[in-house]
């Protein structure tokens, strides 16, 4: 199946998304070599507020009505291939990107890391590495932006976490997530060196990779290698035993990042794994989804036993990866547009939870549930942040968790029927369960300690006004008017849906069945 490619110039005045990468890499590298912190705060800002405007522009400039890549940018040099471009699956995830950077910047203004020149570099640095990740269409341009994320998430956790065993959690991490590296760039050579047999040359070429995928011989352990790879990075169970030990003990503005990060993983499953190997991914359904659903209880169970709230969102992620794998594997339009809009609002709203923490964190010094309450009437906007933000998790109708949640599980019922996608929905009440149960502990529920060692004083400060009026109009907005927003994923989740040799020729015909998205939307 050929793919639409449209060169950046039809679309953009300049280059846009080699800008896009480019832009913060310069404001951190300005950084690290500023005369003082005060300058290294102003060049952040800087680069983090340019980024975000050239990330709206992105919006823009793309055309959602025009299936395939659009803004590609193609350069070949001395055999080398570097490419980038974007289409429905990764549009969204770089103005979300963008956004949580410059909101964590505004973070770190109420925390004691504003004069902190290497933790502004890193958090501009993480920003570059996310963005060219997800542009990439090469796919060892896109494993080497994923090895070069080490580098600012573990400075970020030696340096500026919270927890007593920060090099520990470095030396785990690195231990998970070089083994992940490991598998996926064995899956890319296996799937770049399985076309030479053909009369390709070799090449790393997503396009050419996806277009030619019929002469690859050893699908099943490109699959594999893939798969258990990139799920180190969702992270899925039970692949997922950094996660919470990194929240407990990292920094809570790299973790807001960090979160867009994690994404990466079911971007990539969507990107490099569906389209290449779609007979192997349809095989394998049943045990993909049988993780899935471990993940989505096994992490909910995890987070009602925390007492640490840290520790809660972690497993809260873990819970939501289950149910975003299971989207993706429906092998149908609104399962995989279910999927990708869901992660783009979990991400925002979970980023709402750890800047509510965060703040209560800096006030009280304590992340611990049993020596937290009361905060209600003192913190009442991190109270507003937080459970706005939990009920977008929820998937409560208003938000934009809703209308993807409806498309996942009319995916799911599709194609699995009645009984997984109850058991989806009672994962979810789980999920609504420990979030406010955590809210009441936190907020309403008088401390289980007479008298507390912590100063929870209220603490006026605009800054977290501004953190919390952004993601609460950025969720509800999106939540009441989702329209726009499936509109840039539409074309190119139903393009993959019909990719998959058994389920391809089951997709509905257009105006039959259950009626379009702007239908079920009005």
């Amino acid at each position: 199946m050929d793919i639409t490619v449209t060169p950046w110039s039809e679309s953009a005045a300049f280059p846009l998304l080699t800008v896009l990468t480019l832009v913060p890499l310069a404001a951190t590298i300005a950084i690290l070599f500023s005369p003082s912190s005060k300058v290294a705060l102003r060049f952040g800002f800087t680069g983090a507020a340019l980024t975000l405007l050239l990330s709206i522009y992105l919006l823009f400039v793309f055309d959602s009505a025009l299936p395939g890549i659009h803004l590609v940018e193609d350069v070949r040099v001395a055999g080398l291939s570097y490419r980038v471009g974007v289409d429905g699956t990764n549009v969204l995830f770089i103005p979300l990107t963008a956004v949580l950077t410059f909101l964590a910047l505004i973070y770190t203004l109420i925390t004691r890391h504003v004069g902190d020149r290497l933790f502004i570099a890193c958090l501009l640095g993480y920003e570059t590495v996310l963005i060219g990740a997800f542009a990439a269409l090469n796919v060892m341009q896109f494993w080497i932006w994923c090895v070069l994320e080490l580098i600012p998430v573990a400075l970020l956790t030696i340096h500026a976490g919270t927890g007593q065993n920060r090099r520990w959690v470095v030396a785990q991490l690195l231990q998970y997530w070089v083994s992940g590296l490991l598998m996926t760039l064995a899956g890319f050579l296996l799937l770049a060196f399985g076309l030479i047999d053909s009369a390709h040359p070799l090449t790393f070429d997503w396009l050419t990779l996806k277009q030619n995928n019929a002469y690859l011989n050893d699908e099943v352990l490109i699959f594999v290698l893939l798969f258990f790879g990139f799920s180190v990075r969702m992270p899925l169970f039970p692949f997922h035993g950094w996660l919470p030990v990194l929240a407990e003990q990292g920094t809570v503005a790299s973790a807001v990042i960090f979160l867009v990060g994690l994404k990466l993983g079911i971007y990539a499953l969507i990107r490099f794994i569906l389209p290449m190997v779609p007979g192997v991914a349809e095989q394998w359904s049943g045990f993909v989804v049988t993780l899935g659903l471990i993940s989505i209880f096994y992490g909910a169970l995890l987070a009602l036993m925390q007492i640490n709230i840290r520790r809660l969102l972690a497993f809260a992620v873990i819970s939501q990866t289950g149910m975003l794998v299971i989207g993706a594997f429906c092998f149908n339009e609104n399962g995989l547009e279910g999927s990708l809009l869901l992660s783009v609002a979990y991400g925002l709203a979970t980023a709402g939870m750890l800047f509510s923490v965060g703040l209560i964190y800096e006030r009280c010094r304590t992340s611990y549930l049993p020596r937290l309450g009361g905060l209600f009437d003192t913190n009442g906007t991190l109270a507003l942040l937080f459970m706005i933000s939990a009920l977008s998790t929820m998937v409560m109708p208003g938000t934009p968790g809703f209308d993807a949640a409806h498309l996942l599980v009319e995916g799911i019922i599709e194609e699995d029927g009645w009984l997984l996608a109850i058991a989806i929905l009672i994962g979810n009440v789980m999920s609504a369960a420990f979030l406010l149960w955590a809210f009441q502990r936190i907020f309403m529920a008088s401390p289980k300690r007479a008298k507390q060692p912590y100063n929870c004083a209220h603490h006026p400060v605009l800054k977290e006004r501004i953190i919390t009026l952004v993601i609460c109009l950025l969720l509800i907005g999106t939540g009441f008017y989702t329209t726009p927003w499936l509109n840039f994923i539409d074309q190119d989740a139903a393009a993959i849906g019909k990719q998959f040799p058994m389920h391809g020729s089951q997709q509905p015909a257009e105006g039959s069945g259950a009626g379009t998205k702007d239908d079920q939307h009005e």
